[in-house]
């Protein structure tokens, strides 16, 4: 990494299937974080989200300093970007591989700094 056109085309056939789980694991890493834990946390934390919005949820975790609003929006969407590219332009495809190979360390980071706010407020986490 980072991969180019002519890597690309050499690729094995386990090689891609790694870069497929790359792609694969960064969004259901996302979707995990966004969808099930960030709602978790905050009702933890005694905040009513069933009726907040996914931006509302976003503002208020960005209150707590566990998560920059824009930062995580720009990963959803280049997340979204990869997910939904079927494109027969390898330069796209290429990349939209290097994007997020290049960015899975934002994600990583993000969950560390929420994984660390929740083993400092919650007693049941600090064990883990």
């Amino acid at each position: 990494m980072p991969l180019t056109v002519d890597k690309y085309e050499k690729l094995t056939e386990v090689q891609a299937s790694f870069i497929d789980q790359m792609i694969f694991r960064f969004s259901k890493m996302q979707d995990t974080v966004g969808d099930k834990l960030f709602p978790a946390f905050l009702e933890l934390s005694g905040e009513n989200v069933k009726d907040k919005t996914f931006i509302d949820r976003l503002n208020r975790l960005e209150e707590l300093n566990i998560v920059e609003k824009d930062e995580w929006m720009k990963l959803r969407k280049n997340r979204n970007e990869i997910a939904h590219e079927y494109s027969f332009n390898q330069d796209e495809v290429v990349d939209s591989i290097n994007l997020i190979f290049s960015i899975v360390d934002k994600l990583i980071g993000i969950y560390d700094t929420f994984f660390k706010y929740c083993k400092e407020k919650f007693d049941f986490v600090k064990a883990l």
